[in-house]
């Protein structure tokens, strides 16, 4: 367990807003009080106190030395005008830049007020007050969106206890930042794209535990962008329940930096559109050093996605290697997993310009999950995805262990909706600078678990099970140099084989409890 040691001042002094001047009448735009009093609680390391109502405030910067907290019932509500964020950038609602020993703390919330404030934001653009690159295509781009909580290259810093919800944007993210703690933590934030719960950046020693986040991105997602030698090291996730229209646990996207050391334990994750767990390289980063212990996810399109892409310009590729995926339960249902939810994830479309193969004909496309406004794009049909672990031709993920791990997937896939048949394996996409999602190869003629391009890959006590027919092979194996499979469980499977290896070496199974002897479940080809 990573261990982080924060200090705070035996005796703070505290400023309650309200002597500066702050109204709780929901009204109000408090953004000169508050800051003032954030500027006198930083002369003395002092804390800054949100009492009960409603406090109506733009951007606010926190400083040195400052504990913000609010009081139960004491609410922040973000400015629905987006003009008070400035007229380029919009600024977020609590920011920070090169501080140190800062907190935001208590039982209150902070409302991001995203809804209204994409409203506004519309108003704007349509009478151009306002410029905006994206929103006539998708929608109003970042820029144009505030982040609810912002802090870039800070040290020593508390998150703790209070509620965030309703941001127009990410509603938290931490950049360059080192000793970050986030605990017992409520996110809610359904209201607009983009709503990711937690984003941290190229940061260090980072412990987020006993948070709930319900988002409508990716709850909790480690990124490394920017400068190469940037990277996200020491990371200590526990004790989480977690809810999104995308991921749940990822590392990723942006990944021309780095992940290492980073540990995962008890989360539990349900009506979540993608993966459960999603660890990709794409950008010519390393991933590794990775261990998630325990985890529950039920309703869930996918369990686990493991990649190496390369969707950099440069000669780099990326490197994922020494990852451990251990006591973990996930139920895979047949329809959309977030559906009825306010922001959705977008419905899988087949790129622009492409159409679907006609009868008989082998097509392997990686589907579009964009969700901009394009009438011309074609719904992609598919059946239930499978997990995979995959690398690129001579750029193989390398040490991967699954162990203790259960699937239950609805199953049910009909030929009529779409069929890639075993025999065309050669022809799946590689995708190599797609986007990574675990739909990204398109159909595929498995329907458990997809290895390809990989090196060193241990099962150990894995079970595979569907609840209704599957047409498709349980475990495909292709391109994998060295695998040890012990315990491997898949009670029933409609066709044969259970388990394809194609271009396999260095193969060891015991204790495999399949539906059929060995010499006809297993194939090699």
């Amino acid at each position: 367990m990573l261990m982080l040691h924060t200090t705070t001042p035996a005796q703070q002094k505290s400023y309650n807003i309200m002597s500066f001047g702050a109204k709780p009448d929901g009204k109000t735009n408090n953004t000169k009080a508050i800051q003032q009093a954030i500027d006198k609680a930083a002369a003395t390391a002092g804390k800054v106190v949100v009492p009960a109502g409603k406090f109506v405030t733009g951007p606010l910067i926190l400083k040195t030395g400052v504990e913000f907290h609010l009081q139960q019932y004491g609410v922040l509500l973000g400015s629905a005008h987006r003009l008070d964020y400035g007229k380029e950038k919009a600024g977020a609602l609590l920011s920070a830049n090169g501080q140190s020993h800062i907190s935001i703390t208590g039982a209150g919330e902070i409302d991001g007020r995203g809804a209204e404030l994409v409203e506004d934001v519309y108003r704007l653009l349509k009478a151009g007050v306002i410029n905006d690159a994206e929103w006539k295509t998708k929608r109003p781009g970042e820029a144009n969106r505030p982040k609810l909580i912002h802090f870039e290259e800070c040290n020593n810093i508390i998150i703790k206890g209070i509620t965030i919800k309703n941001g127009s944007g990410w509603i938290q993210d931490y950049v360059r930042c080192n000793n970050l703690i986030i605990d017992s933590i409520t996110v809610s934030s359904t209201s607009y794209w983009n709503n990711d719960g937690i984003d941290i950046a190229n940061s260090k020693n980072i412990a987020i535990t006993n948070c709930y986040v319900n988002a409508s991105d990716d709850a909790i997602c480690l990124k490394s962008e920017g400068k190469l030698k940037d990277s996200c090291v020491n990371v200590y996730i526990a004790d989480c329940k977690l809810r999104s229209s995308a991921n749940a646990f990822k590392l990723g996207t942006a990944s021309s930096g780095g992940f290492r050391n980073i540990v995962v334990r008890n989360i539990e994750v349900w009506d979540t559109y993608r993966s459960a767990i999603a660890l990709e390289a794409v950008d010519g980063g390393f991933l590794e050093n990775v261990d998630v212990q325990n985890v529950k996810a039920v309703n869930t399109g996918n369990a686990v996605f493991i990649k190496l892409g390369h969707r950099n310009k440069d000669e780099r590729y990326s490197i994922v290697r020494n990852i451990h995926i251990k006591d973990m339960y996930v139920e895979v249902p047949l329809g959309k997993p977030d559906k009825g939810y306010n922001m959705e994830g977008p419905l899988l479309r087949y790129p622009p310009g492409v159409v679907p193969a006609k009868n008989g004909e082998v097509q392997s496309v990686s589907p579009w999950n964009h969700s901009g406004k394009d009438s011309t794009a074609i719904i992609y049909r598919h059946n239930v995805f499978p997990s995979s672990i995959t690398g690129l031709p001579g750029h193989e993920v390398k040490d991967i262990t699954l162990e203790n791990i259960e699937i239950v997937y609805e199953g049910g896939a009909d030929k009529t909706i779409a069929f890639f048949p075993p025999e065309a394996l050669t022809k799946i996409t590689e995708a190599e600078s797609a986007y990574p999602e675990f739909s990204m190869f398109g159909e595929l003629p498995v329907w458990g678990l997809y290895v390809r391009h990989a090196k060193d890959i241990t099962l150990k006590n894995v079970t595979l099970r569907y609840k209704k027919e599957d047409f498709r092979v349980p475990v495909i194996f292709d391109d994998v140099q060295g695998l040890s499979i012990e315990r491997l469980r898949i009670p029933a499977s409609k066709e044969m084989p259970v388990i394809l290896l194609h271009e396999t070496k260095g193969c060891t199974f015991k204790g495999l409890v399949l539906p059929k002897p060995e010499t006809e479940a297993i194939k090699i080809q």
